[in-house]
């Protein structure tokens, strides 16, 4: 298993080399909104933290997520919007998170948003404290998971009273699946080469 410290420093490495694919919103058609893809780790290996969706939001309802939300015209940038909403919705402080770069834009299916992904490193463990109007509670998933070549798996979805053909990660019947899976993808494709050096 490789050494998290040494994971962190080739992660910083490998997101300052590259140039995030971006999605420029055509007019009023798209919402921008971040998220923070959170790293956390336990008993010598990396952990991806999760929020289950509450069913009383407006968007993505029940789904499993990283924290994240539409950014605010206040907002000093991109970065900015994926910590201010990370402690929003799971308590975790700006200052806590040590961002390691930033992954490709994605954008979602139906509701028309373009994601701004950003990886950072969170405390564990942590206070954390749940926005129960948006989280119903936390997922946390290894890193290694991610990287089994049987994941991820065709999975079909009642999404919006229509059946949908898609990929999912799935753990433990977690299902994982529609942007969260894509950017996931996107993610442990740019770590798979240093992770199979461990």
């Amino acid at each position: 298993m490789l050494n998290p410290d040494q994971l962190k420093e080739d992660l910083k490495t490998i997101l300052a080399k590259r140039r995030p694919e971006r999605i420029k919103g055509n007019g009023t058609n798209y919402t921008h909104a971040s998220v923070l893809l959170p790293l956390f780790v336990r008993d010598g290996q990396y952990w991806i933290l999760f929020t289950k969706r509450t069913d009383t939001v407006e968007y993505h309802k029940g789904e499993v997520s990283f924290p994240g939300g539409v950014v605010d015209k206040d907002d000093p940038s991109l970065e900015g919007t994926a910590k201010r909403e990370t402690f929003e919705e799971i308590g975790v402080r700006e200052e806590d998170i040590e961002i390691m770069g930033q992954l490709d834009d994605m954008p979602t299916m139906s509701s028309r948003f373009i994601i701004h992904p950003f990886v950072g490193v969170v405390p564990f463990p942590y206070a954390f404290t749940i926005n129960n109007r948006e989280v119903e509670n936390l997922i946390e998933v290894p890193l290694g998971f991610f990287l089994d070549p049987c994941q991820p798996q065709p999975f079909s979805i009642n999404h919006e009273g229509q059946v949908v053909e898609t990929s999912a990660f799935i753990y433990q019947g977690v299902v994982i699946w529609g942007a969260t899976q894509r950017i996931l993808e996107n993610f442990t494709n740019l770590i798979r080469p240093t992770m199979r050096r461990s």
